[in-house]
């Protein structure tokens, strides 16, 4: 019979989430592997089991937060609306950001220094973003957006990784009702990429 596996999925989440939080609250010098384990209530051996070390933990770090902002992305489904895709598609990051927020850094910050993602971890951080392409190509294909899609792409990130930005770091007005205005937002940058 084979020996129960005590490291599992529910283990590795709980560290990775632990140790965004460590990195987006205190800073990147805060993140040990004993702290880590102590934290979560399990062993440094039971890190290195799963993550290998400091290093790799930090790429998996990495990976993780990519792969939470694709699932969510990836959830709307297309619809023959590509203008209510891509709102909708931006109201999802935002969700993102705000189920995840110590995780937001680590992609799009410089909290870790040093870390340089490698080309396998840079790809799926890339294919996580590909629900974006996907919907602006759907809509050049079907006329109602104009080209190029790559700056369509650009501009409509800027758009919600800036406000996601301000309103994650506390920097939008407290008296702003964010949710209203960031949609509309949202729809006024498409007004400009129609044909």
């Amino acid at each position: 019979m084979p020996r129960p596996k005590t490291h599992d999925d529910a283990l590795r989440v709980r560290l990775l989430d632990r140790a965004g939080e460590l990195i987006s609250t205190q800073g990147a010098s805060a993140l040990s592997l004993r702290k880590l384990a102590s934290d979560v209530d399990t062993s440094t051996t039971a890190v290195y089991s799963l993550f290998g070390g400091k290093p790799a933990l930090v790429r998996e770090l990495y990976v993780e937060a990519f792969d939470r902002l694709g699932r969510r992305l990836r959830a709307v489904t297309p619809s023959d609306d590509p203008s209510e895709d891509m709102v909708r598609l931006g109201l999802a990051y935002r969700e993102s950001a705000l189920a995840d927020p110590h995780l937001y850094g680590v992609m799009f910050g410089d909290v870790i220094p040093g870390f340089e993602p490698d080309e396998d971890a840079h790809a799926e951080a890339l294919a996580a973003l590909a629900p974006l392409q996907d919907i602006i190509h759907a809509g050049i294909d079907a006329g109602v957006f104009a080209e190029p899609a790559r700056h369509m792409a650009m501009a409509c990130w800027g758009i919600v990784h800036g406000l996601v930005s301000l309103e994650l770091s506390g920097n939008l007005p407290p008296d702003l009702d964010v949710e209203p205005t960031y949609e509309r937002a949202l729809r006024n940058n498409l007004v400009g990429w129609l044909i």
